[in-house]
């Protein structure tokens, strides 16, 4: 319903006006700004007496004092239903390639619109009859969409229990035509449609039950699903200098992760990187249905170039679109590139706000912002029993590489990982470029914690062995620190380095993941005859050159077990015997 407040501009600072008004007004209205004919959306951020401050996500150019402000009555919301996925939308929900039809080469201001096709017809099968009880988030019949059943739900804003009171039969239907009535306890009656609005900075928490992230969501990275793991519904970060990977990974991810549905918000990255991602999904098969990867994709394109009000906006667009997913009973995986940008724009915000500011001029309340963000992740019971989670990745682009700046270190409080990439691993051309050193998880792994700490015990000891070296050098190491150091970087480079390009090696199964540890266990675990440091040196650099040719052959093919054999055959050629200890471990993996 239309607010009948009237409003007009008396004051603007950037991307931000102030506004005066004549009735009510509510924190997060959207209004629109009429200037040139055009009207300008923006959101209520502040409100003091009659008066009241606007972030504007268009460019503000043009706005004078006395302009009319149109405000609508209603919050900032996203449309959820049928025809989201494969969508490129901007940080407001408008379909990218529909604005460009519309608005030209150059992406006119004050240009909005519908998020979803009005005239498309969905093929409608209902699960409900008229008697039957409802309450919000409950589906009530689903349409076919892309690889998914979609389900469609009764709105999240409908409070209390719902009677059926009429279903349309099995047919193809619009998201315009009412494909349901039901009736509240008071008898009035409410017309249900395929699609509904529902406030991006509301969580939507229909569910029955929230539970504890502990299923791994596979990555098919060894570095990641091995060492420093995510569970579904949980949360991790990436942050990293500029042009250490960030970006590749989580394109890595996005096609081989063990979900459902990818959300990637590309909330203040550069456009050239967007382009890239739009570019190239449409033509990646997803390995999971052998169809194009867009069909279970939506891309949230607000780049640096744009607003920097709408950065915000994509944010919690995208994370509203994920909860909803998540409330068919799918998995969803968030990834945002990159936070930082929109951490900026509330510091941009803020400070027109005159507010006190924070650390490195953030605002006092960037913890808290960026928290109640990663808290709308989890996995969820619905109440028909399904299970869904929502899962965020979110990477930080610290300036310099310093991740004692506020964004990473208000990140690092609320993330169950942390996926630290280093400018030195990444100059190594190593990938991932994850520092094992300073990377940690809090979620389970899919191979056996003694194995992996074990390993990482091995490693730590050879990077301090290095460490050692470059003060007193090779020579003034022993023959038995120098084959610690030599079995670290043995690991690194088998284990924790992957091949991206190579279209065997760039996923790894879980089941493979655990068959090629339990060989480079083996390895990390033995003592071998090994003579002086240039034949421990020959030893593990043709180790390491037949284990990478093994981890380039199909899985369980002829060349397979042809490269394992050659890795077994140069063990025992240096005698290499099983400590007990590993060799106990290794039998209880069995």
């Amino acid at each position: 319903m239309a607010n009948t407040t009237k409003a007009k501009v008396v004051g603007i600072n950037g991307n931000m006006v102030t506004i005066e008004f004549e009735g009510s007004v509510s924190m997060n209205e959207v209004g629109y700004v009429n200037v040139d004919g055009k009207k300008l959306r923006g959101e209520v951020i502040r409100i003091r007496g009659n008066k009241a401050q606007m972030q504007i996500f268009e460019m503000t150019q043009g706005i004078k004092a006395g302009d009319k402000v149109d405000l609508i009555g209603d919050l900032l919301c996203a449309e959820l239903g049928p025809g989201l996925l494969g969508q490129t939308f901007d940080g407001l929900q408008n379909p990218l390639p529909l604005v460009a039809e519309k608005a030209g080469f150059f992406l006119e201001r004050g240009v909005y619109v519908d998020s979803l096709p009005r005239d498309k017809k969905w093929e409608w099968t209902p699960t409900v009859k008229p008697g039957d009880k409802v309450l919000r988030g409950d589906p009530i019949g689903s349409v076919p969409e892309g690889p998914f059943t979609h389900k469609i739900l009764v709105p999240f804003d409908l409070l209390g229990m719902y009677t059926v009171k009429k279903v349309e039969k099995a047919g193809e239907y619009t998201i315009e035509d009412t494909i349901c009535v039901v009736t509240d306890e008071k008898g009035k009656d409410h017309k249900l449609k395929m699609a509904f609005k529902w406030p991006v900075k509301r969580a939507v928490d229909c569910y029955a039950e929230r539970l504890a992230p502990s299923e791994p969501m596979v990555t098919q990275v060894r570095l990641i699903d091995t060492f420093y793991p995510v569970s579904k519904g949980g949360t991790y970060c990436i942050p990293g200098p500029f042009g250490a990977g960030k970006t590749v990974l989580q394109h890595t991810t996005s096609r081989n992760a063990d979900v459902d549905i990818v959300i990637i918000a590309a909330c203040g990255e550069r456009a050239g990187e967007v382009v890239e991602t739009i570019k190239e999904f449409p033509e990646l098969k997803d390995p999971r249905t052998g169809r194009s990867l867009m069909e279970r994709t939506i891309i949230i394109c607000n780049t640096s170039s744009m607003p920097v009000a709408s950065r915000e906006a994509s944010v919690y667009t995208s994370v509203t679109l994920a909860e909803y997913y998540r409330q068919m009973g799918l998995h969803v995986l968030l990834l945002a590139d990159s936070t930082s940008r929109w951490a900026q724009a509330l510091r941009e915000m803020s400070g027109r706000l005159e507010e006190i500011p924070g650390e490195e001029a953030f605002p006092a309340y960037l913890e808290s912002y960026i928290a109640a963000f990663y808290e709308r992740a989890g996995i969820v019971k619905l109440r028909d029993g399904n299970i869904g989670s929502v899962t965020i990745g979110g990477t930080v682009s610290p300036a310099g590489g310093n991740f004692e700046e506020p964004v990473t270190q208000a990140t690092l409080k609320v993330v169950g990982a942390f996926h630290g990439l280093s400018r030195e691993r990444s100059d190594a051309r190593k990938y991932p470029a994850i520092d094992p050193i300073i990377s940690w998880s809090k979620y389970k792994s899919v191979i056996r914690e003694d194995w992996v700490a074990y390993a990482r015990k091995v490693f730590l000891s050879g990077v301090e062995v290095n460490q050692m070296m470059k003060v007193v050098g090779e020579e003034g190491t022993t023959t038995e620190d120098y084959i610690e150091y030599l079995k670290s970087e043995f690991l690194d480079a088998v284990y924790m380095q992957q091949n991206s390009f190579d279209e065997i090696d760039a996923a790894v199964s879980v089941e493979r993941q655990q068959y090629t540890f339990a060989k480079v266990l083996k390895v990390l675990g033995s003592d071998f005859e090994l003579a002086d440091k240039d034949s421990a040196r020959n030893f593990f650099n043709q180790m390491r050159q037949k284990f990478i040719d093994w981890n380039y052959s199909l899985w369980k093919s002829d060349k397979f077990k042809k490269a394992e054999k050659d890795v077994d055959a140069h063990f025992a050629s240096a005698n290499g015997k099983v400590r007990d200890e590993v060799s106990a471990m290794l039998k209880d993996g069995e």
